[in-house]
């Protein structure tokens, strides 16, 4: 399924939600924290809010903890979307099995709640 304004897909492969309590972004190559506010997160990949710019194909370093299991997770991500002065759609790679199954975790816990 499509949106005709975008002609990115509208259905999303894993439940998302904003789980954590802190986040830190550094572009690859750059020494620089960027400023992020809390994303949308997934077992694979999240939308960070931030003014910054990243070419499709950038590699971010990112390191967040998980809200609810206090869980820090450190992995790497490609930049797959970017929404100029909104935010960036990052798939993450490289990330640990034990941090894809403790996002899921919250994720999970989060969506029984519901």
């Amino acid at each position: 399924m499509t949106d005709d304004r975008s002609k990115k897909p509208t259905r999303r492969r894993d439940n998302r939600g904003s789980h954590l309590s802190e986040l830190s972004m550094i572009y690859e190559g750059f020494s620089e924290d960027i400023s992020v506010r809390p994303p949308d997160l997934s077992a694979h990949g999240m939308f960070v809010n931030t003014k910054e710019e990243y070419p499709e194909g950038a590699v971010l370093k990112l390191r967040f903890r998980l809200a609810r299991s206090g869980v820090v997770v450190e992995t790497r991500a490609e930049v797959r979307y970017c929404l100029k002065g909104v935010g960036v759609g990052v798939e993450f790679f490289g990330i640990a099995p034990e941090a894809v199954r403790a996002i899921e975790e919250e994720i999970g816990e989060v969506a029984q709640e519901r």
